[in-house]
């Protein structure tokens, strides 16, 4: 990919008074489709469970648009963006400089970009967890990092509880998610 005429300052700007998600890798901006309710309604479900989990113990959960730098030069807006601690120096006001666990509602115009794509960001940017949540064969994948790529810690589905490595004790009944909304 050539690099694009887009500085970091414009894209900031720009996204500081858009409501579109758009990502910027080395100069190029991408803008993402606009989510459809099944995919905030996703999103939304598991906000609220890992808020409700999260939050008694010091940390938060926040949501798109907001923008997460993968490395100089590099951002996304991952659907839910999830600290330990509240408090964590990465959360900066503009965007975030890291996170301890991102979550993609995988959107049907283009899976590949929440399977592989960001899945491989995520692990450049050193995320310890990374939850894909696929509405189209209704499976939540929990990614754990090992070093400089993520494992699978489990790929659950109907009747399965999802479970998190990170945070311990915490777990979604996988049913509950799809059937929200």
């Amino acid at each position: 990919m050539g690099r694009g005429l887009w500085t970091l300052e414009q894209y900031l700007s720009l996204t500081d008074y858009s409501r579109r998600l758009i990502e910027f890798t080395d100069g190029d901006i991408e803008v993402l489709p606009a989510p459809t309710d099944r995919h905030q309604v996703l999103s939304q479900v598991l906000l609220l469970q890992l808020f409700a989990f999260v939050q008694p113990r010091g940390g938060t959960v926040l949501f798109a648009p907001l923008r997460l730098r993968i490395r100089e030069g590099k951002f996304r807006e991952p659907d839910l963006l999830l600290v330990r601690d509240a408090d964590d120096p990465r959360r900066q006001n503009r965007y975030w400089l890291g996170a301890d666990l991102v979550v993609e509602v995988v959107s049907p115009d283009d899976p590949e970009r929440d399977t592989i794509v960001k899945r491989a960001e995520y692990a450049e940017a050193q995320i310890p967890e990374y939850w894909i949540v696929n509405p189209m064969d209704e499976t939540v994948t929990v990614l754990a990092l090992a070093g400089e790529a993520y494992v699978e810690h489990g790929v659950f589905r109907r009747g399965d509880e999802a479970g998190s490595l990170l945070l311990e004790g915490l777990t979604l009944r996988v049913d509950e998610v799809f059937d929200a909304g």
